[in-house]
């Protein structure tokens, strides 16, 4: 007696990747997420790769594991692939303190967060 197969949460031509406790707040994890969503798997990583911003690099690996997701688990051609969806969320915070004047004590915040990648095989018009 063995569990059925979960059933699966994409489509059959697309594949996704998650990649969670990143160490940067959701609002510029979503910078960057906005800079891939909806463009082709190559001109995505070629933008990831010459970025600025430090979380670049691990959304671009995120982004990696989804292609190489769709290429072995899924059978997905590689080079009709485009980032369908690119969403990023809240994760754990962790709480700090500092000491300031007169006994009070001053919040520092450190917010985690997640991103998921989710690529699509499209048919390239003739």
């Amino acid at each position: 007696m063995s569990k059925d197969n979960n059933p699966r949460r994409v489509a059959d031509n697309e594949a996704r990747a998650k990649l969670r406790m990143l160490r940067t707040s959701p609002q510029k994890l979503n910078l960057v997420a906005a800079l891939i969503r909806g463009k082709k798997v190559e001109k995505a990583l070629t933008d990831l790769t010459f970025s600025k911003k430090r979380i670049s690099d691990d959304v671009k690996k995120c982004l990696q594991s989804a292609i190489a997701n769709a290429e072995n688990n899924h059978d997905l051609d590689v080079d009709q692939l485009v980032v369908a969806e690119a969403y990023c969320g809240k994760n754990l915070i962790m709480k700090r303190g500092r000491p300031r004047a007169r006994g009070r004590f001053g919040k520092i915040i450190k917010p985690f967060s997640e991103i998921t990648i989710v690529v699509r095989q499209i048919e390239e018009q003739s």
